[in-house]
């Protein structure tokens, strides 16, 4: 089995990544957070936007270096 989490990114929605790409879904944002090196689906893939996939069947440090790194991402959004 596999265990996930849906946290919602509407926050990040209409926010400018540091290349200058608007993100304008959570589609969006799973495709930056892919270029932070955190792989994640988009929740409209599951019908659930605006949210992203996560999935926490992995150790608690595979976890904590993940969530350190969106936290990094999201930091760069304008």
């Amino acid at each position: 089995g596999a265990f996930y989490v849906f946290p919602n990114c509407a926050g990040v929605i209409g926010k400018t990544t540091p290349a200058g790409k608007v993100i304008a879904s959570d589609y969006d944002f799973s495709l930056y957070l892919i270029d932070q090196g955190v792989v994640v689906i988009h929740g409209s893939a599951y019908g659930l936007s605006p949210y992203i996939r996560l999935s926490i069947a992995t150790s608690i440090d595979v976890v904590r270096e993940g969530c350190t790194r969106i936290a990094k991402a999201v930091a760069l959004l304008r």
